[in-house]
């Protein structure tokens, strides 16, 4: 590793929140640049033999005109994760995530679609919008989070990410125990704050071990004119941008009501988590059909099926999604809707999504990546992308949604 910075001249954008730079013939992976600016680096990673090497930019000798000051320079150089693209220009964050979408899609897929990402319902300045923290106390029992690709914790003054609800200032400016994890949650709709210490409800007088201590939240959204409540584990998996359920289940209704509409339907739900699709699909569809929402995750099972209690329609799977379409499902769906992890369905669950060859697949996806290679997998299962929108949920991070729409050829 190079002792003394390094002067580069900065190239395109690339999965990850990263841009492309070139030392002496070898790719150098830096962060916290844009793409045009020339900039020192300081290596991060870079043994001899790598193939690439990676880099924080620290000095700006040619800056790129969406260059801001950003709001959380905690992110910045050698800081922690989680607000890498402070440093660009909100339009700017968004061309570069469309600019990935893009070329994930055009390299492993083969397509050329025209990409926008479109901001969060209500979104201004990309702060404010995290309902969901996850933090850490350092040996001083000083609220953190990881230094970035490091174990180490550095201590936090402020939030500008999260809600108001959650008030980081007062969860930040006292001590906790030495390496307990911080869980805080500030729900939409009314419902009041949740904080988790090593999973143990905290009130106001410190750890609430009762036996009815409440350890979920209520999220309200109102999706396709219709009022939803989900109930969610302090604990457990929910979009974290204030935003998100309504974005992403409204996207899904639009993506599917008129198929829903025409006649009863047999659908699926993978990866149904909580169920933040499944009542919605359920209501558009009508009591004749069947929603069947398959969850591998118990305790996000038992969140949908209270979630879901007054819909007959919706069968509930606990089961790995891999595991309940090879047996446990019906043979043939109309609809497939999946919402995987961030690896994505691979190939297993997608040779088992086209093999029921639904009218429509709707894929949400939270990695480029993984959403262009599971496209190029269901074309070879006989689908074409027929519509594609993006979502900015997660400003000032290299991270975004994308709900793809996939039809028979």
């Amino acid at each position: 590793m190079s002792p003394e910075p390094l002067t580069v001249e900065v190239g395109p954008v690339a999965h990850g929140g990263h841009c492309v730079a070139r030392h002496e013939g070898r790719v150098v992976f830096v962060r916290h640049a844009l793409p045009g600016e020339v900039v020192r680096v300081r290596l991060t990673d870079a043994e001899p033999g790598a193939r690439y090497w990676r880099a924080d930019a620290v000095e700006v000798l040619e800056p790129s005109s969406d260059r801001v000051e950003s709001p959380w320079p905690a992110a910045g150089p050698g800081g922690v994760g989680g607000g890498e693209l402070g440093h660009v220009a909100l339009p700017a964050q968004r061309a570069w995530k469309a600019a990935v979408v893009a070329e994930q899609l055009r390299r492993l897929a083969h397509l050329e679609p025209e990409v926008v990402v479109e901001a969060a319902p209500g979104e201004t300045d990309g702060l404010g919008w995290r309902t969901r923290i996850e933090l850490v106390a350092d040996p001083q029992g000083r609220a953190g989070m990881h230094r970035y690709r490091s174990h180490e914790v550095v201590p936090l003054d402020s939030m500008p990410l999260a809600v108001p609800e959650i008030d980081a200032p007062g969860l930040l400016g006292r001590r906790w125990p030495a390496g307990s994890r911080l869980t805080a949650v500030g729900p939409v709709g009314g419902d009041r704050p949740l904080l988790l210490v090593d999973g143990v409800p905290w009130g106001p007088h410190g750890p609430d071990r009762r036996p009815t201590a409440r350890t979920s939240v209520r999220e309200r959204a109102e999706v396709a004119g219709r009022g939803y409540a989900w109930r969610v584990a302090g604990s457990g998996f929910w979009q974290v941008h204030r935003s998100a359920p309504v974005a992403l289940a409204e996207a899904v209704a639009e993506a599917t009501r008129d198929l829903l509409r025409a006649g009863p339907s047999t659908v699926l739900d993978l990866y149904s988590g909580a169920g933040l699709f499944t009542s919605v699909l359920a209501d558009l569809a009508g009591e004749s059909s069947t929603v069947h929402a398959v969850e591998g995750d118990a305790g996000a099972v038992r969140d949908a099926r209270r979630n879901a209690h007054d819909r007959p329609g919706i069968v509930l799977h606990r089961a790995a999604v891999a595991e309940a379409l090879a047996g446990g499902l019906p043979a043939r769906a109309d609809l497939v809707v999946l919402d995987p992890p961030r690896v994505g369905a691979g190939r297993g669950v997608v040779a088992a999504v086209a093999d029921r060859r639904p009218a429509r697949v709707v894929y949400v996806a939270c990695d480029p990546a993984a959403l262009a290679r599971d496209v190029a997998l269901l074309a070879e299962g006989g689908y074409r992308l027929t519509g594609l929108r993006a979502f900015d949920l997660f400003p000032m991070t290299h991270h975004v949604e994308a709900v793809a729409v996939l039809e028979p050829r």
